[in-house]
C-alpha cells in the first residue's frame, strides 16, 4: 500500500509549528492522526519534531531569563523552584528520620478510632507497637 504523503513533506512542514501536531497536519493537508503516525513511524520526522519542540523550550527559557533580568519576582521564584532544585530551592519538603535515615512510624492500637479509649501519655508509650 502506497502512502499519500512523504516523510519529507512532514519534515518541511514542522518548522514554525512549535511541535503542535495539529498545525503540522494543517500544513501538510492531513488529519492529526496521520501527522502523529508519521512522527512516530519515521525517525527523521520524529527528530525534526523533537528539534522544533526543543527550539520552543529554548525560546521560553530565553523569555523567562529576560523576565528574571528585569527583576520579575514571580519569575525568579518559579525559576529557582524548578531549575534550582539541586541547590535546595524547592517548595517540596522531604521528611527523613534522624540523621537522614528512615522515618520511624509507631502505631498505637489503643487509639480511640479503634474502639479503645485514649490513654495517658505514659500508658500510650508503654502500649505502643513499633512498625519496624
Amino acid at each position: 500500500m502506497t502512502e499519500l504523503f512523504t516523510a519529507e513533506q512532514f519534515i518541511k512542514a514542522i518548522p514554525g509549528t512549535g511541535g503542535i501536531v495539529s498545525l503540522i497536519a494543517k500544513k501538510v493537508g492531513c488529519t492529526w492522526h496521520t501527522a502523529r503516525k508519521y512522527i512516530d513511524r519515521y525517525a527523521t520526522v520524529q527528530q525534526a519534531w523533537r528539534d522544533e519542540c526543543e527550539a520552543v523550550l529554548d525560546l521560553a527559557e530565553t523569555q523567562a531569563i529576560g523576565a528574571i533580568r528585569k527583576g520579575d519576582p514571580q519569575m525568579v521564584r518559579w525559576y529557582l523552584a524548578t531549575k534550582g532544585k539541586q541547590r535546595g530551592y524547592t517548595e517540596r519538603h522531604e521528611v527523613t528520620g534522624a540523621e537522614g535515615g528512615a522515618v520511624r512510624v509507631i502505631f498505637d492500637e489503643t487509639a480511640e478510632w479503634r474502639g479503645g479509649s485514649p490513654l495517658s501519655g505514659a500508658e500510650a508509650a508503654s502500649g505502643a507497637k513499633d512498625s519496624l
